[in-house]
């Protein structure tokens, strides 16, 4: 077995940090959302459709993740009164979500809670240590998946 160099090291420590700074993250969503009944899940995909109309399969791609996934918590979304699938004028199957009036509600709520959320968090770190730890998150991320990310309106 090969020893890990002091920058495997590194990047295993900072990978291990990565994977607890989510669960956090995702327990902080979940609290935001939480009085109108949406998930830090059910928050992402609104987030995506409130660009406008699109498929399951595109914000599943947006998002990384799987298209049942997101079929899922689109189906629960829908189930809810927060969105609604309509036809799709380029593909007979896949359904476009678009955001209803009790979605978008929901999702200002949300957007309004993260926004004093984030500014509260975001004091406590100078701008470019918050620049640099984007920056090199990034550049890990393109070195696992060099392709292209998709853009929202796609």
């Amino acid at each position: 077995m090969n020893p890990l160099s002091p920058l495997g090291d590194t990047f295993t420590e900072l990978v291990l940090e990565v994977f607890r700074v989510n669960r956090l993250l995702l327990e902080a969503g979940d609290q935001l959302t939480k009085p109108v009944a949406l998930s830090s899940a059910r928050w992402q995909v609104l987030g995506v459709v409130e660009h406008g109309p699109i498929p399951v399969a595109h914000v599943a791609r947006i998002m990384g993740l799987t298209r049942q996934s997101v079929q899922q918590t689109a189906d629960g979304l829908a189930a809810d009164g927060l969105i609604v699938y309509s036809d799709n004028p380029h593909h007979r199957r896949a359904k476009l979500m678009t955001l209803t009036t009790k979605g978008r509600e929901a999702l200002d709520y949300v957007q309004e809670r993260h926004a004093e959320w984030a500014n509260q968090l975001g004091a406590t770190h100078t701008l470019e240590d918050l620049q640099t730890a984007v920056q090199v998150l990034r550049q890990i991320r393109e070195s696992l998946d060099p392709s292209p990310e998709p853009e929202a309106d796609a």
